[in-house]
């Protein structure tokens, strides 16, 4: 049966009173201390879950911007089909609207998971304490993503709990963790008095900072972390336009309400990669072919090298043949690419390739082979998920980059920071370094920030990004081509 609107916002209000009652009467009291008063604070806890499991909707409904501004970030982070897990879930709304090909949520409120499972029947709720150890090893994981979303505020002790999730995680896991900047508290106290905002017990006081050195003691790497929303109301279409726009800008950002940090498993890091696929795009680079085959280093037991020759004036096509044949004892593959430019020969070796590592080497080798050992080291201790070069920290060789490049990776550098919220020094710089596996995941979304890039460098940067990847820049030394 269908409630008026006009009982719902009755309804909300009684519980709203209620709940304004029972913490004056909590104040009045005498506070318990030690395990008793922490057993206290979660039953309040629960008590108030359940008196709002039947009206929590209508509360999303009055803060529906809000919401809906929230999950356009978390769908970013969330691709659809994914294995998610939601850890303090209420009645399912944001793991429904990830559209996962599992979800699993867990709340210790009864009625909530009751009211979850009559509004999303295809998902799996389960009545449990997310800070109870048997409960989370219960879960039929491992998962793509295990995300709290709000649910850090009422957690007795968030390191424990965190380290909890390390069962349910692959190497591939990422921990996404969804709070309110503090710094809100009086406006949103504010908000709860005007009837705005549903109804809370005293929260813990995290900063992004205390999140990442909590994450940190409980082995989880932070991977990014974002603010978001520094206007929560819509107000006829301003709202939007100020959190797309200005919200993101470098400083006004940490203003935001909506906070972000994404880590992954140190304890999941996975088997280490035993085998690397080099790809050496080259057009009219002839001269260079046999250098890059004997000055590559042996960085581990199973190299194979793929050059990828892109119609050539020079004979590079026939060299790199004559190359394969005098070198028998190099696993040496040669390509010729279909189309035309850097990123169609890069991923057409990609394709091809059958290591475990993908490393690309330019041809020119302005880039040294032998620095790609400090790339194979990054990624087999799992320091890196993605790796690339930046040339502009050590000193260049003369004439190795020209002035007006140099301004272009400068701008580029100061955009893509701005974008993607992360520090990168030289997006151009063609020596980059991932797993095939995380290539393979990265190019099946390939079309989500369109086709544009004819290098392929912003698609590994941005690609690596929406993955949330574990991205290392690793100086190199820049010379001048031969």
């Amino acid at each position: 049966m269908t409630l008026s609107r006009t009982h719902r916002r009755d309804t909300a209000c009684v519980v709203s009173r209620t709940y304004r009652t029972e913490q004056s009467n909590l104040a009045s009291g005498a506070l318990s201390t030690g395990i008793d008063d922490r057993r206290g604070r979660k039953q309040r806890l629960k008590s108030l879950a359940d008196q709002l499991a039947t009206v929590r909707a209508q509360w999303c409904e009055r803060a529906a911007f809000f919401h809906a501004e929230d999950l356009r970030y978390m769908r970013f982070l969330v691709p659809p089909g994914s294995r998610v897990l939601e850890l303090g879930c209420g009645i399912g709304d944001l793991l429904a609207a990830l559209e996962p090909s599992y979800g699993v949520g867990v709340d210790f409120s009864e009625r909530m998971v009751e009211q979850a499972r009559g509004r999303h029947p295809g998902l799996e709720f389960v009545v449990g304490d997310v800070e109870d150890g048997a409960c989370i090893a219960s879960l039929s994981g491992p998962f793509d993503f295990i995300i709290y979303s709000d649910t850090v505020g009422s957690l007795e002790d968030l390191q424990g709990t965190l380290e909890l999730v390390h069962s349910q995680c692959e190497r591939h896991t990422r921990v996404i963790i969804a709070y309110y900047a503090y710094f809100w508290d009086p406006l949103l106290k504010l908000a709860e008095r005007c009837g705005r905002k549903m109804p809370t017990h005293a929260q813990n006081a995290l900063s992004t900072d205390a999140i990442v050195a909590l994450m940190h003691l409980a082995d989880l790497d932070m991977v990014k972390r974002e603010w978001r929303q520094l206007l929560p109301v819509d107000l006829w279409g301003i709202g939007q336009w100020i959190n797309r726009y200005i919200a993101t800008l470098p400083g006004i950002r940490r203003l935001a309400l909506r906070n972000y940090v994404v880590g992954r498993s140190l304890r999941r890091g996975g088997v280490p990669p035993s085998s690397a696929s080099v790809i050496v795009p080259c057009r009219n680079e002839r001269g260079n072919i046999e250098p890059a085959v004997t000055r590559l280093p042996k960085f581990c037991a199973d190299i194979e090298i793929i050059f990828v020759e892109g119609h050539s004036q020079d004979g590079t096509y026939e060299e790199a043949l004559r190359v394969r044949a005098a070198y028998p004892e190099c696993d040496i593959k040669v390509l010729r690419q279909d189309g035309v430019g850097k990123a169609d020969a890069v991923f057409k070796g990609f394709a091809h390739a059958r290591g475990e590592v993908l490393l690309i080497l330019d041809a020119d080798l302005t880039t040294p082979p032998e620095q790609l050992t400090k790339f194979w080291e990054a990624l087999a201790a799992g320091k890196a998920e993605y790796a690339h070069g930046t040339r502009l920290t050590y000193p260049m060789e003369r004439e190795a980059m020209r002035f007006l490049n140099l301004l272009a990776n400068w701008g580029f550098s100061i955009l893509f920071s701005w974008l993607l919220n992360q520090r990168i020094t030289d997006t151009l710089c063609g020596t980059k370094v991932l797993r095939k596996t995380d290539y393979l995941r990265l190019r099946a979304g390939h079309g989500y920030f369109g086709d544009f890039d004819p290098f392929g460098d912003f698609d590994l940067i941005f690609g690596a990004a929406k993955l949330s990847l574990k991205t290392v820049e690793i100086p190199i030394r820049y010379a001048a081509r031969q």
